[in-house]
């Protein structure tokens, strides 16, 4: 069961007075916000969300987003995603009943995972859902069986793009081309309605021609499938938009241009296009605040411990997610080689063992991860009994609104049953 978390809004504390100059400056400080609440904490701005929302839809067409709350499920996030119009992709019984209790309609969901639960997906079918994505036969016999009539798109897998990608994900989901053909035709069969395909080209995917390459090889499903008397107008062409780390990244703008030249070359006209934005809706969203509390020597190595780690939020430093790494006031000094570790009593809450910070980072320094909005606190545990970071957001701190009188501080702290 999903309880909605309980939010104070700190409006009227004397520190955020929206009437004085000198006050908002301050409130623009993340490290006024590590004083204030403590680290870690993780600082989200979701004028940042909005932007990359708009960004979307003014730039692809027939376009329909639908965000994959995997990547934060924060309530603040989804409520602005609702209130514009988002669609939304969800992966478990528990996001469902998180969005529902938010009053998202059910129309407005994907269920896109492709390995689900079958009490799950009857779940899902007896709450008015019924979009739902496959990559096998037994996940097609599963639906039939609880979802009968529902809309279905099969996953195509995408082989050649890992080198582009910093997370490819081809093996685990998707299927090839022929075998996507074989599912469109055994859904049809089973009473089911085959709406499209859909694939994911990578997380963090650096290469634009990646989608049309993508989008021509659906098109062989398409006109196999209409041969066969299907006629399928959805592609959903997956998340893989980069966000910015500490390589160049290709703009939305690129990105959206291939998919709208590729959609209108190979697949023609009246086709919606679905985009499941994760990390590119929500990444340069946010920035992770530490602490440095221990700094010690082993051997020739120098090891700086946060009061975050692995387990508390950086999981993605070990599958190669590189993020910028500033430390507080000291952004101009020589650098050294650093171990980065978190604070926990396993070994494998090692973040980076080559990191490039400044020489003198010590006890008490302030270390920022930047573009850390995402899978962040959707990873973050309470592993050794550490707390998670809070999560704040300061609308406008990492936007060019940044000057704006709305601003709005929220501190989240979330209840959950066990």
């Amino acid at each position: 069961m999903y309880i909605e978390p309980i939010i104070f809004y700190h409006k009227f504390d004397v520190l955020y007075k929206i009437s004085n100059e000198e006050v908002l400056e301050d409130m623009k400080s993340l490290r006024q916000i590590a004083e204030k609440y403590g680290t870690p904490v993780l600082v989200m701005d979701l004028n940042v969300v909005k932007q990359n929302y708009m960004n979307l839809v003014e730039n692809i067409k027939n376009c329909k987003v639908y965000y994959a709350v995997k990547s934060n499920s924060h309530v603040e996030i989804v409520k602005l995603l609702r209130d514009l119009g988002s669609n939304f992709d969800v992966a478990s019984r528990g996001e469902i009943e998180k969005l529902l209790s938010l009053g998202v309609e059910p129309n407005r969901m994907s269920f896109g995972n492709t390995i689900k639960k079958t009490e799950d997906i009857k779940f899902a079918y007896e709450h008015g859902i019924k979009m739902f994505a496959v990559d096998a036969e037994m996940e097609i016999e599963k639906i039939a069986a609880v979802a009968p009539g529902s809309d279905v798109y099969v996953r195509i897998s995408t082989n050649g793009m890992e080198d582009d990608a910093d997370w490819p994900l081809t093996r685990k989901f998707g299927t090839s081309v022929s075998h996507a053909i074989e599912l469109v035709k055994y859904a049809k069969s089973m009473g089911l309605n085959p709406i499209g395909l859909s694939f994911h080209v990578g997380s963090q995917n650096y290469n634009p021609e990646n989608w049309r390459t993508a989008i021509r090889e659906a098109s062989i499903v398409f006109e196999e499938a209409k041969e066969n008397g299907i006629n399928m107008t959805m592609i959903n062409t997956g998340g893989g938009m980069p966000v910015k780390y500490v390589r160049d990244i290709p703009t939305v703008k690129q990105i959206a241009k291939v998919i709208n030249e590729a959609v209108e070359e190979y697949l023609g006209d009246n086709i919606t296009v679905i985009v499941e934005p994760g990390r590119s809706m929500v990444g340069n969203a946010g920035v992770m605040i530490t602490k440095v509390i221990l700094r010690s020597r082993k051997g020739e190595e120098n090891w700086l411990y946060l009061d975050a780690g692995v387990f508390h939020g950086l999981t993605e430093t070990i599958q190669n997610i590189r993020y910028r790494i500033t430390v507080d006031g000291k952004e101009d000094e020589e650098i050294d080689t650093f171990v980065l570790a978190g604070p926990t009593c396993d070994s494998v809450d090692v973040m980076y063992y080559d990191a490039q910070l400044p020489k003198s980072t010590t006890l008490g320094d302030i270390v920022y991860f930047h573009t850390a909005g995402a899978y962040t606190s959707e990873y973050a545990t309470n592993f050794n009994g550490i707390a998670s970071p809070q999560v704040i957001f300061v609308n406008g701190i990492l936007s060019d609104e940044s000057d704006s009188l709305q601003k709005e501080l929220i501190e989240v702290k979330e209840s959950k049953l066990d």
